[in-house]
This record gives structure tokens, sequence and C-alpha cells, in this order.
């Protein structure tokens, strides 16, 4: 191996120290965000890095892995015994049938007759409304998906002139967003960048610009949790250059994207850590929604007034502000979102934000809360299920107790 090459964490016998490195190198994250993030000095991280502390304690072994959005904690330890996945949550029974049609390639025409794209759009909204109403939404959506994608094909297939081309590939398009929120978090990822690729093909196709606008903020979201950072940005804020003549006069589903999309940039800069940038962002978000009617609620992305406030709790949790993270918190508390996957992915922010803050026993009733909302919702989320692993190593045993006991209920612990 030449001097310069960085050392393989998965063919040499590494430290924790080194592998800490590699994985942070690979992020393409310097020490001082690192440390920044982790809350701690620059000159921690080098010391780490360079052996001369000993290998952190779980709890911050947890976070480091949460930072570099490690999926599995032997890539940072090296050791098997702690084969434990964050960011990949357990793989639904439906994942199989859903895989295969997404798969496919069917190179013989059907003799069946395509159903027009308005029908299956009617049958998209009443999907959409499942998956907000349902605790079990992973299993409602599994379940419709497969027929959906099929018919969505099938009807780009044959469509005959330019006008229905492209009403078929806006429906196929948002059918492969759909499809995306299925497959989140699960042990198929090469799946999830199969739809969101196709998905923003089909959308261009489509020229259709609340289809382009969705397809984009999805595409951006996997590219920020992969740590892509600046590849989140460009798509996000091409978008927005897109977007941006055509607001003057656009339907509420179009504004309703674009501010999905600045906050998106928001949460990108929060995450590398940029205050500033991130609240700047927040603040046209809030504007944006301010433009929507008052009941209005986004169906793909959740962007209403009624979510900004969980929207500021992430800003907040992703710049590590704990003191910031509870304020808002409090301020949301009277805010109904209407969506259950939603209102359970805001009680997990809230009980990271409450465990920036010190107040563990708060954290976890907020994620007993999320798991009341939607079960399958903090099953597959890798903050909470690093919340619930590191409290089931705590000293106090009533607080022990009750992390394992969610633990058992998310699948991480048998009873």
């Amino acid at each position: 191996m030449p001097s310069d090459a960085s050392p393989d964490p998965y063919l040499e016998p590494l430290s924790f120290g080194q592998r800490m490195e590699v994985l942070r190198n690979r992020r393409g994250m310097s020490r001082p965000v690192l440390a920044g993030l982790l809350g701690m000095s620059p000159s921690w991280v080098k010391q780490v890095e360079r052996g001369r502390l000993g290998v952190p304690k779980l709890a911050m072994i947890l976070r480091i892995a949460e930072v570099l959005r490690i999926r599995d904690l032997s890539e940072l330890t090296g050791s098997q015994a702690m084969a434990t996945d964050l960011f990949i949550g357990p793989g639904h029974a439906r994942l199989a049938a859903v895989a295969e049609v997404i798969n496919a390639f069917p190179l013989r025409a059907e003799d069946r007759q395509a159903p027009p794209p308005e029908h299956l759009a009617a049958r998209l909204s009443r999907a959409w409304a499942a998956r907000h109403s349902a605790p079990n939404h992973r299993d409602v959506v599994g379940a419709l998906l497969p027929g959906l994608i099929r018919d969505a094909q099938l009807t780009a297939r044959q469509a005959e002139t330019s006008a229905q081309r492209r009403a078929a590939q806006a429906v196929l398009a948002e059918t492969y967003s759909l499809s995306q929120f299925f497959l989140a978090y699960q042990p198929e990822s090469a799946l999830l960048w199969r739809v969101a690729e196709r998905g923003m093909v089909a959308a261009q196709e489509s020229d259709d610009p609340h289809a382009i606008g969705v397809a984009a903020w999805l595409l951006a979201q996997a590219h920020r949790d992969a740590a892509r950072f600046d590849a989140a940005d460009a798509i996000t804020h091409e978008t927005l250059r897109y977007l941006e003549p055509l607001l003057p006069d656009a339907a509420d589903d179009v504004l309703a994207i674009a501010g999905a999309l600045r906050f998106e940039a928001g949460y990108t800069a929060a995450r590398r850590g940029d205050k500033g940038v991130a609240w700047g962002y927040w603040d046209q978000a809030r504007a944006a929604a301010d433009r929507l009617p008052k009941g209005y609620y986004h169906p793909v992305t959740s962007f209403s007034r009624a979510v900004m406030g969980a929207h500021a709790v992430t800003i907040a949790v992703e710049l590590h502000a704990g003191g910031e993270s509870v304020r808002q918190a409090a301020a949301t508390e009277a805010t109904t979102i209407p969506s259950r996957p939603r209102r359970a992915r805001h009680r997990i922010e809230e009980a990271r934000g409450y465990q920036l803050d010190g107040q563990v026993d708060t954290a976890l009733a907020m994620l007993e809360r999320a798991h009341e909302a939607a079960p399958e919702t903090i099953r597959y989320n890798g903050y909470a299920r690093r919340i619930v692993l590191e409290e089931t190593e705590s000293r106090q045993p009533a607080r022990r107790q009750r992390a394992s006991q969610l633990a058992v209920r998310l699948g991480m612990l048998t009873a």
C-alpha cells in the first residue's frame, strides 16, 4: 500500500481512533466540525484518533456513530460483538414484494388496458391519506405499492400523446416517492437510490413543477443521509432556482414544496453545523408556510404552518443546542401535527433535544409517546435506537429498566 494511502478499516486491524479518522475522512468531515457536533474540542478528536486517549464510553461511541452516519457500530469499533445496526431498521415483511416489482423490467406489452392517470392520482391520494393515519404505515403502504407501481409503469408505457405521457410520468414520479418512504432505513439501500433516481427522471419527463419539487426533495434527503452535503445542496438550490419564477402564480402544492425545499437547505446547513445559514433558511420556510391556508397540509412532505415548530426543534437538535431544542419543543407542545408518522418523528426529535439538555427521563417519555403515535416510525429511526441503546447501560436501575422495556418493544432486545 502506498505510504500516503488511507488504511482500509475493513482490511487491516485498526484501532478505534484510526477507524474514526478513516470514517471521518470518508465523510469529508474536518476535525473541528466533528468536534463541534460532538460537543468536544478538536484537540480531543485528534487525541482519540492518535490513540493518546482510550476508547470512549458507549454513550460517546454511539454519538460518534450518529454524527458520522455509521450504520453498524462494528464499522467503528472493529468488534463483531458490537455489530448493531443503528440507521437501518429490520426488513419489513412486505419488502420482498415491493422489491420484486421495482426490480422487474417487463419486455412484453400487457394485454390489459392501463388505468388513466387521473385514476392513479386518486389512488395515490388515498394511499398518502392512509399512510398519515396508520400507526403501522409501512404495512399499509407496502400492501398498496406493488399494484400502484405496476399500474403507473403500464400507464406511462401506454401513453400515446405528449400530454398523456407527461401526466403519466408525473403520477409515476409520485409513486416512486411513496416507495421511497416505504424503503427508507430498510436493509435495501440500493433500492432506495433506484427509486429516488427513477422518481427524479420521471418527474423531469413530466415537466410538472410539483413532481420535480417532490422528487428533488427526496433525492436531496437521500444524499444528506449519506453525508453528501454538497450534493444535497446542489439539488435543493437548483430546484429552488427552477421554482422561484413560478411562485407568484403557483398553486398551494407548489408553494408548499418550495417551502419544504427551503427547510431542507436549512436542515443540511444544521447538519454541517452552520447555525446562521440553518436558521436563515428556517425563517424563509416559515414565511413560505405563512402564505399557505391555515389548515393546509402537504400530503408528501407534511409542509404546513403546523409543522414549522417541529422543524425548529430539528434545526436546534442538529446544531446540538440542547437548551434551544427544549425551548422550541415547549413552544410547539400545543401544536397538532395531523400525520401519525410525522408526529412520531417529532417526538423523536424532542427526545434528542431533551437528552442533549440532560433531561434523559423526559427523553425516554418522548420516545414512548413516539411509539404510541406510530410504532413503525420509531422502530426504523436510528436516533431513537441510539438513545434507547445508550440508556440500557444507564447506572440508574429505573431508567435502565425503562429503556430496556422500550428496546424490547422496538425489537432491539428479546424479552
